[in-house]
């Protein structure tokens, strides 16, 4: 019978079927396979022995967190308490949308913003809105109204940026844990345990683990390049069709660095990421 894994703890699969739910276990083979089924992966399982027979094919697939077969990213970043972090940011930009999959920048805690802090923050948003990315914010409700319809989505971002607190406030039957931010370590504490699939307004969105750690380092230079939107939108208009926006001549990036049309903050997380691989 085909299903959908929902819900992972440990070695045990809760897979959903028409027929309804039912707590597998994966075949032996699959070890020695060296396979892990996913949440969010598509499977055949055996009902009459609660045996997970076969996953089907996958789209994509995230290591961390460990989901199949996302439509979209909802990266949820605070921008204070923990401070908002470009560099975070744009990580989580180019790993989302080097696995193919559509991220959307959701900022949180603008509430604790005072009057100059909002009008930088205001500039951020002004600018990856301009670049093409999709940013909402937390302040209403009706911002999430048809995001996740018929989706797959998962919700990642920094470590106390309040994806919990988001899912509680789109369905307050979900009462997930959270904490309070960690002041010794300027960080959110980790307060999820395992991953699920919970179903929010006619889709499905994943809760996961926090980042304590992320590197780019299993995604090539040139890959990092074209998942930063600016860096390969204009690379027609440089000098080399193969420009790396970082020593050549003629490069139209460094150009419109130059001249505060592409922002300097984003330039210079590129420039961190190519020249630390």
């Amino acid at each position: 019978m085909k299903g959908l894994i929902i819900k992972n703890i440990s070695n045990d699969y809760l897979v959903k079927t028409n027929n309804g739910t039912y707590l597998c276990k994966p075949r032996g083979k699959f070890r020695n396979d060296k396979i892990t089924p996913l949440v969010g992966d598509k499977v055949i399982i055996d009902i009459d022995n609660n045996y997970i027979l076969e996953i089907l094919d996958r789209k994509n697939k995230l290591i961390r967190p460990s989901v199949a077969n996302i439509d979209q990213a909802l990266i949820v970043t605070s921008v204070k308490d923990p401070n908002f972090s470009t560099n975070l940011l744009d990580k989580l930009l180019v790993i989302v949308s080097y696995n193919n999959i559509e991220p959307i920048i959701c900022l949180t805690k603008l509430d604790l913003l005072n009057e100059e802090e909002r009008k930088k923050i205001n500039t951020y948003i002004d600018y990856y809105t301009k670049v093409g990315y999709n940013v909402i914010t937390n302040e209403n409700k009706k911002n999430f109204k048809n995001i996740f319809k018929n989706k797959l989505t998962v919700i990642t971002g920094q470590s106390g940026a309040g994806k919990s607190s988001l899912l509680n406030m789109l369905d307050k039957n979900l009462k997930l844990k959270t904490n309070e931010i960690s002041k010794a370590l300027g960080r959110g504490k980790h307060t999820t345990r395992h991953t699920e699939l919970y179903e929010i307004n006619d889709g499905y969105v994943v809760d996961t683990p926090g980042f304590s750690a992320i590197d780019l380092s299993n995604i090539p230079k040139i890959a990092i390049r074209d998942n930063m939107k600016e860096m390969f939108d204009n690379l027609d208009n440089c000098k080399y069709r193969d420009c790396m926006h970082i020593k050549e001549d003629g490069c139209c990036v460094k150009e419109k660095v130059k001249n505060n049309e592409i922002l300097l903050s984003r330039y210079n997380n590129y420039k961190s990421f190519i020249e630390g691989k």
